[in-house]
């Protein structure tokens, strides 16, 4: 692929489309998403790909935010004050990265774009681009095929 990297929904479909979409999520999660070690833990153990795909965003949990019941805390003025950022460059445009979504029990969790699934509702969005991953089987991510860039495309 191409550098200098977008890390846009479209370029990750290209790497998916190539057999390559764990090597954009870590190259994304190392370079521009800024979480290596999100990167280095997905890499202590097989991992299942799935996506993007485009979903509700109420199908989609946060794990981080201001909120007591987070795993991830953040404090109220910096969490409004980044997400009022992401929410700015939403409205000029931006192509943002897809979310990354961790499937478990059926559920998913937002492991990476929590304050962009923040934005994204901020302004209205109804649904977002999301990669997800599981540990068990690729059989776990079955209930999120078919939501890909090609089949949005036709809607």
């Amino acid at each position: 692929m191409a550098l200098p990297m977008t890390f846009t929904p479209q370029e990750a479909a290209a790497y998916a489309a190539e057999g390559c979409l764990e090597e954009w999520v870590h190259l994304f999660l190392k370079t521009a998403g800024g979480n290596l070690p999100f990167s280095d833990g997905l890499k202590l153990q097989k991992r299942y790909w799935a996506g993007p795909v485009l979903l509700p965003l109420g199908e989609l949990e946060r794990c981080c935010g201001p909120e007591p019941e987070m795993e991830f805390r953040n404090p109220l003025d910096s969490w409004n004050a980044h997400v009022a950022e992401l929410e700015a460059v939403l409205r000029e445009g931006w192509a943002y990265p897809p979310l990354i979504a961790q499937a478990v029990d059926g559920k998913l969790s937002i492991r990476d774009g929590n304050h962009r699934h923040e934005a994204l509702r901020r302004t209205g969005a109804s649904s977002c681009w999301t990669i997800v991953w599981g540990s068990e089987s690729r059989e776990e991510l079955a209930p999120w095929a078919g939501r890909g860039l090609d089949e949005a495309a036709g809607q």
